[in-house]
């Protein structure tokens, strides 16, 4: 398996994978594809955001999560990454291809000299938040939304 920063070319297969679960199939829509396309240059212009796939051996896009880095003044101007939009294509869930995703991701965090990786993950998906505490995230904090 290889990762690397998602290209133009693979904004259709990310944003598949983003529909194809129950709570995504209500917020993406499928039939224009340029409202993602203008997302997609804003993020890979951004130097804080990396947007990433990851790839089977054989060049297949199977998986894709979206990385923020944050500076702060808080705890003595330290760097929080975000993880966001961890998606693995329908077909290849159950491989450990999620875990190795969140191992490289978790990495990269390091290596850019963040000291806490943080996401959040919608109270409708119990899969997905026993998978993240099984990682060793600790839901710590409540969150909080309002849609504008």
């Amino acid at each position: 398996m290889n990762f690397r920063k998602a290209t133009k070319a693979d904004v259709p297969h990310i944003v598949r994978m983003l529909a194809n679960d129950p709570l995504g199939a209500l917020r993406e829509d499928l039939k224009h594809f340029s409202i993602y396309e203008k997302a997609f240059e804003l993020i890979s212009k951004d130097e804080h955001q990396e947007l990433m796939v990851a790839e089977s051996d054989d060049g297949e896009v199977i998986g894709t999560f979206h990385l923020t880095f944050i500076q702060y003044l808080t705890h003595q101007g330290s760097i929080r990454a975000q993880i966001e939009s961890v998606r693995v294509r329908e077909d290849h869930r159950g491989k450990g291809i999620g875990e190795k995703m969140f191992t490289w991701a978790i990495q990269r965090a390091k290596d850019k000299g963040a000291n806490l990786v943080q996401l959040t993950s919608d109270k409708k998906r119990p899969d997905a938040i026993r998978f993240y505490e099984r990682l060793g995230f600790v839901a710590s904090h409540e969150g909080f939304k309002l849609f504008i």
